[in-house]
């Protein structure tokens, strides 16, 4: 079961990473105006997401990785933020937009589980 979890865990983040490269629009919608450089922060952080998702693989790498999953998550934070302010801006339903935000917390805590194992 562990193994099944540290796997979908990389490939969740490995997708989303390459999503990052396949449709920009989709972040670069919920970039904060105040960051600069926006798609340059949508690749640096699809590059991130992918070297984190590889690194929970390997035990010698899964604690660094989960540390950077983990500072993703929280620097990532203030987008999905946006995005729940914006929502119907970007023809998102509201409750799918702040039921976002709540998901963040397993995630971390899924995260941070691969990490130590």
């Amino acid at each position: 079961m562990v193994l099944l979890s540290r796997y979908t865990l990389a490939l969740l983040f490995i997708g989303a990473g390459i999503w990052h490269f396949v449709h920009p629009a989709t972040y670069l919608a919920i970039m904060p105006p105040a960051l600069p450089a926006p798609l340059a922060l949508v690749y640096v952080s699809g590059v991130f997401e992918m070297l984190g998702g590889v690194g929970l693989l390997p035990a010698r790498t899964r604690r660094l990785a989960g540390w950077g999953l983990l500072a993703l998550l929280v620097a990532v934070f203030p987008a999905n933020v946006y995005m729940a302010l914006i929502h119907e801006q970007l023809h998102i339903p509201g409750w799918v937009a702040w039921g976002r935000l709540p998901l963040q917390l397993p995630l971390l805590w899924w995260v941070w589980q691969v990490m130590r194992r």
